[in-house]
């Protein structure tokens, strides 16, 4: 019973951590926000961060994944609207594109996670939604919607294409502006997968 409690303790004190380091990195970015304000404002101590995440930046991480669980979620929500799976896997990365503009994802997700965790491809969340867009692109070439390319490299560069295309919008200086010159060439760039292009 004390287990249970203690587990659940902890829960509670990640998820308010988490909660008060979205807050303040989404409003200050990640390097200034001090630790300090990060546990008053969650009700806790320095120990506590340490103890869940090791650090500042493990707590970064946290929120990251939270957050870019939270887009692929969205956009796959997004994308499962549609009734030709096709068109519904590109709705989901011109889904993901337009996240791009919201001040908390461009923050925290497409500037401060790169530059203080490193290549996003590398990321658990990025991982899981790779997985979900292969399982598609295999269905789609097993029925011969899509040629017979790799599905595997085929969702890696699908993926990675919303990806750039969304880190390129969140670090110009007029991101509404690059909005539909991403999206528009990233639909181009992803019909090339067509198995017949001039009727699909």
């Amino acid at each position: 019973m004390a287990a249970k409690k203690r587990a659940e303790t902890m829960a509670e004190n990640r998820e308010k951590l988490i909660n008060a380091a979205r807050k303040a990195f989404a409003e200050k970015g990640f390097a200034a926000a001090s630790m300090d304000d990060l546990t008053a404002a969650a009700g806790l101590t320095r120990g506590a961060l340490y103890h869940n995440f090791g650090d500042k930046r493990g707590l970064l991480a946290a929120v990251v994944n939270q957050i870019d669980g939270e887009m692929a979620a969205r956009a796959q929500a997004i994308g499962a609207q549609k009734d030709d799976p096709w068109e519904g896997l590109l709705a989901e990365g011109e889904a993901y594109i337009e996240m791009a503009l919201e001040p908390e994802v461009q923050r925290i997700v497409l500037l401060d996670g790169p530059a203080f965790l490193g290549d996003p491809s590398q990321w658990p969340s990025q991982n899981q939604c790779l997985m979900a867009t292969r399982e598609l692109v295999e269905k789609l070439v097993a029925s011969a919607f899509l040629k017979p390319v790799d599905p595997e490299a085929a969702a890696r560069l699908l993926t990675g294409a919303a990806l750039n295309a969304a880190l390129w919008i969140a670090a110009s200086e007029n991101p509404a502006d690059i909005l539909p010159k991403a999206i528009d060439a990233f639909r181009v760039l992803s019909t090339g997968l067509l198995a017949t292009p001039a009727t699909r």
